[in-house]
């Protein structure tokens, strides 16, 4: 047991650990990931996610660390959606707009969660949640699933999958806030990334996708061959990060996503996914106002998240169209969290 909710509910605490090293704890609140440690060049084991120590800490409130975000993660313009001719109106949980779900995403709900059986023994954690029609102003009865596990190749491995007898949007992501040199070690400033995308979605001064792809070529967002964080950040539009095109989108196999490195640890984090977009965020808007499980306060860029999604803006009836899900299908995709370790002087 991890802790107690205010209304007595009971939220649990999970452990998988890895035959190479990688150990992810999580806990049913959120489906949140509390802690992964993974090895470093000389096999020492490093938390390597933002996050705190206890359950009231959670509940207090935090920036999304190690959540599940949705129904519909990102902004969704003045928190409305038209579909099939019913407006929806939603949270205006950063007003005027909709972010992460809502008041109470997926992120602050209680999840069921019960072990998986694989072929290859791997340690797996089935959480399943049920939203009901209507929820934060969302259409349908939503049954989600999400699958993590992690592999003897040190890959955390999330799988999800969800139906709905109404039509909605539906845009899960993963919202951990990696730091490849340890958890309270200072900014993410000197890891060095690796976006291989062609083309970005601009956003406007409230962060809201403008619908449109743009070419990376001959922008600050050009992260096609790798670039040191610390350099780039200052140039991006409100130092936020951005919404990346993926290659080959829309397929159903893996593509790479992104490519972290920390040099002085060697760690590598290498992310893949099915899905079609990876929303940059650099840690921006944290302000020192949590402090993690090192005691220590979350900064600015302490840490970066690499979050793989669909199209976030619900409300464009043109770019949506890969989010919705229809009565009678199921929505199905797997991002891969992949960790190893250089060795000195080697990248």
């Amino acid at each position: 047991m991890y802790g107690v909710l205010p209304d007595g509910r009971t939220v649990e605490a999970w452990t998988l650990t890895g035959r190479r090293g990688l150990v992810l704890e999580v806990i049913t609140l959120g489906g949140i990931v509390t802690r992964l440690y993974a090895p470093r060049r000389d096999g020492r084991l490093d938390d390597v996610v933002l996050g705190f120590s206890n359950l009231e800490s959670y509940v207090a409130g935090h920036p999304y660390f190690g959540a599940i975000t949705g129904r519909v993660a990102g902004r969704i313009s003045d928190a409305a959606f038209t579909l099939d001719g019913r407006t929806y109106q939603l949270a205006r949980n950063e007003p005027p707009n909709h972010l992460h779900g809502g008041l109470v995403g997926f992120d602050k709900r209680l999840w069921d969660a019960s072990p998986v059986s694989r072929g290859d023994n791997a340690p797996s954690l089935r959480l399943t949640y049920c939203s009901p029609d209507g929820e934060e102003g969302y259409p349908g009865n939503l049954n989600v699933a999400a699958t993590y596990t992690v592999t003897d190749d040190n890959v955390f491995l999330i799988e999800t999958e969800a139906t709905s007898d109404r039509t909605t949007p539906l845009c899960l992501t993963h919202h951990s806030y990696f730091n490849l040199a340890g958890e309270g070690s200072g900014t993410i400033e000197n890891h060095v990334l690796t976006i291989p995308a062609n083309e970005f979605v601009p956003v406007d001064e409230e962060l809201i996708a403008t619908g449109r792809l743009q070419s990376i070529d001959r922008s600050d967002n050009d992260f096609r061959e790798p670039r040191r964080l610390g350099d780039v950040i200052p140039l991006l539009f409100q130092q936020h990060g951005a919404i990346y095109a993926l290659p080959n989108r829309g397929a159903k196999q893996m593509v790479q996503a992104a490519r972290l490195e920390e040099f002085e640890s060697g760690r590598v984090l290498t992310v893949s996914t099915t899905e079609r977009y990876l929303q940059l965020y650099t840690g921006s808007r944290l302000d020192g106002a949590h402090a993690g499980k090192s005691g220590k306060a979350y900064s600015p860029f302490t840490g970066v998240c690499l979050e793989c999604q669909g199209y976030p803006d619900a409300s464009n009836a043109e770019l949506r169209t890969d989010i919705l899900l229809h009565p009678g299908q199921a929505q199905r995709h797997a991002t891969a969290y992949a960790f190893s370790a250089n060795q000195a002087g080697s990248s």
